[in-house]
């Protein structure tokens, strides 16, 4: 049935509901009014007839079918006030005088009334399979003192009677309400089309499973926001990616733990498609499209992948660089050095040669000895004898400090110190460039709980609030393809407090960097 249709329907069955409650109301109204107004009549009949005074004189010694005087007042009774019936009783409530022969020498049946009591009394009664309005009232003699009964009662119109006296009016209800609701379902189905894009309710149901099932097959995540910012959809993925609860859906942001900076991606319009932005130690790329309907704003769509995996091998693709770099150096530096031998050996400088070799050799073995006696891992070690060659190319002096030392650590311990070290190094020879004699000393401290990295440079320092510095997208050189760049140092922080330390900056001369990696490693969430 289409969407008209059901409207119409449910439409038709409300009026419906309405009729059959106006129904039982003016039934209702009409046997209260009955009672109201035929009670104050036969209620006055019988007064009548129980004060008349040949009542009053004869019916103590009456009998019934004996004598014609009350029978003929309690007729006369009847026929003016338009009653149904008339009784007289004695005391005993024996019937002396009645319109109904059938009634005389019967007990006078008083149902619910009082009127024994001296009190008179208007109700229904339930006769012989019809009910009936009665009054009942005390016949006085001269004294006060109670001889009788008086009773008129009028017959009570059946349930058909009173509805016959109602269907006129309540068939112009219905009618009325017919064409309105029939008017109103039209104008609703219409209005509820347009608000629906003309689709009926099975489409929409359709539509929206199929919504569900393509949201939730998605590997990517997705997230919805209102012109309130508040989530409209976010399926399984996106909760994992930014750690929202599973009830997020209806919640404003502000409301949610959300990083600053993934708020203002979720909520601002991005110059570029994509943005890298960092959540927890996971590299996360959003692309935020706003969504328009018929002129106004009615949210946006975020779509987001998880770029961590693809960060690790760009990581190893810049170590394998520096390793390139370094190497292409020692080559550089090698055939320089040939060239010296090639030219001593022309000359016949045999003595000079063996002198230069050994001179070489000696520089080249006192770097590597100089740094694996005191740093025991063998990741952290190469990586700062490459430092050290690609430094010396640089122009820039990379001094290890004499005090370092550093046992064998376990192997996330070892990725994550070589991350931050990485990290700071390279930043590090970033900030000299350009400056009069250009220094980086790295220190490494070994302690029974955490080791400690402190790297300084000669550079200019931490200008403004050293913690921007951590920021996310932070950087002073170019940000780089869809803002690539600024991460290095915020993910350095998050790998040391993963594991319990922190990374801090102070100004001494330069920039002095202090990183802080505990032995004993937290769970990976």
């Amino acid at each position: 049935m289409s969407l008209a249709g059901q409207y119409l329907v449910l439409q038709l069955l409300i009026v419906l509901a309405v009729l059959i409650a106006v129904v039982a109301i003016s039934l209702a109204q009409s046997a209260a009014a009955f009672e109201r107004n035929e009670g104050r009549r036969a209620l006055a009949a019988a007064e009548a007839l129980g004060a008349n005074p040949t009542v009053r004189e004869l019916l103590p010694d009456a009998q019934p079918r004996v004598g014609s005087a009350l029978p003929a007042v309690a007729e006369s009774v009847r026929t003016v006030s338009g009653s149904s019936h008339v009784a007289l009783a004695t005391l005993d409530r024996t019937v002396v005088a009645s319109s109904d022969p059938g009634l005389l020498g019967q007990p006078l049946e008083l149902g619910g009334s009082r009127v024994m009591e001296g009190r008179a009394w208007t109700g229904v009664l339930e006769g012989s399979g019809t009910e009936e309005l009665s009054a009942h009232v005390p016949v006085l003699d001269d004294a006060g003192k109670m001889i009788g009964i008086a009773a008129v009662s009028r017959n009570y119109p059946s349930t058909l009677e009173r509805l016959g006296d109602a269907v006129p009016n309540l068939l112009t209800y219905l009618g009325v309400a017919s064409v309105l609701g029939v008017a109103g379902s039209l104008l609703l189905s219409r209005r509820v089309k347009r608000q629906t894009l003309g689709m009926e309710p099975s489409e929409i149901t359709g539509l929206v499973e199929d919504r569900e099932a393509l949201i939730r097959g998605l590997k990517e995540g997705v997230v919805a926001l209102d012109p309130h910012e508040r989530i409209t959809v976010a399926n399984d993925s996106a909760r994992a990616l930014l750690g929202l609860p599973a009830d997020c859906v209806g919640k404003r942001l502000h409301a949610l733990t959300v990083e600053p900076a993934l708020k203002d991606v979720l909520t601002r319009e991005q110059p570029e498609p994509d943005q890298l932005v960092l959540v927890g130690d996971r590299l996360v790329v959003l692309n935020r499209v706003p969504i328009r309907s018929r002129g106004r704003d009615i949210g946006s769509v975020t779509t987001l992948r998880d770029r961590t995996e693809l960060s690790a091998l760009e990581r190893e693709l810049g170590t394998t660089r520096t390793a390139t770099d370094t190497l292409r150096a020692q080559a550089h530096e090698f055939a320089n050095q040939l060239h010296v031998i090639s030219g001593l050996i022309q000359i016949g400088e045999y003595d000079s040669v063996v002198q230069f070799v050994n001179g070489a050799t000696l520089d080249r073995t006192r770097l590597n000895d100089d740094v694996t006696s005191r740093i025991q891992d063998p990741a952290l070690a190469a990586l700062l004898i490459a430092k050290s060659s690609l430094a010396t190319e640089r122009g820039v002096a990379l001094q290890l400090d004499p005090d370092s030392v550093l046992r064998l650590v376990d192997d996330d311990l070892s990725r994550d110190l070589t991350t931050v070290v990485g990290n700071l190094v390279d930043n590090a020879f970033d900030a000299v460039a350009g400056h009069p004699e250009p220094a980086v000393r790295v220190l490494v401290k070994d302690g029974d709980d955490a080791v400690t990295v402190t790297v300084r440079d000669t550079g200019p320092g931490v200008t403004g609030d050293p913690t921007e510095i951590f920021r996310q997208g932070f950087t002073t050189k170019d940000p780089g393809p869809a803002g690539s760049r600024g991460f290095g140092l915020a993910l350095s922080r998050v790998v040391c407090r993963r594991s319990g330390g922190d990374l801090t900056v102070a100004n001494d001369q330069g920039a002095v960097f202090t990183a802080r990696l505990k032995r004993e490693r937290r769970p990976r969430s």
